[in-house]
């Protein structure tokens, strides 16, 4: 009787650590939970990623702030219908934060502008030029016009990054 006792205890003592260890297996196999863009992250794309935006140098609180996302894709950049994104944001006086859904992990180029009279768009000069605030990831000089793109390109290679982008005013 002692020795079915002790029997059994063992039995169950090795038993319960196979339950055990069976449920910590099942656990490891489990995906991974999906990290999720922050509730004031904004933009269509239902990715898996998303970039918090820093914008300096913004002149007046009127109008909006629009930041398009470009996939890495040179020959898409800055035409028309070429963007992934356009997110628009209540302008800010002095440095805006937001941020935006990105489809996935990988290499994107941004191009912010201050769309002063909330138009939707980028308003030129009669010469073509800007005539609202403008920036680009990487803060490239654009003296000599619109930037080459392998100098805007940005890596977000983890959810969450910042990219600080300060804006030019004509």
């Amino acid at each position: 009787m002692i020795a079915s006792n002790r029997l059994s205890k063992t039995v169950r003592r090795v038993a319960g650590g196979l339950t055990a260890a069976a449920g910590i297996g099942a656990l490891a196999i489990l995906p991974a939970p999906a990290v999720a863009a922050p509730g004031g992250c904004q933009g269509d794309l239902s990715g898996k990623s998303w970039l918090n935006v820093e914008v300096t140098g913004v002149k007046s609180s009127s109008g909006l702030i629009a930041v398009t996302v470009y996939a890495d894709d040179s020959s898409r950049f800055l035409v028309s219908k070429g963007s992934l994104d356009v997110v628009r944001f209540p302008a800010q006086k002095g440095t805006f934060r937001g941020c935006v859904k990105l489809p996935s992990t990988g290499v994107y180029a941004i191009a912010v502008y201050h769309d002063e009279d909330g138009s939707r768009k980028l308003n030129r000069t009669g010469l073509g030029l800007p005539a609202e605030g403008y920036g680009f990831s990487n803060n490239p000089s654009t003296l000599a016009g619109i930037p080459a793109f392998r100098s805007v390109r940005l890596n977000a290679s983890k959810p969450g990054l910042t990219t600080r982008v300060n804006l030019t005013y004509p």
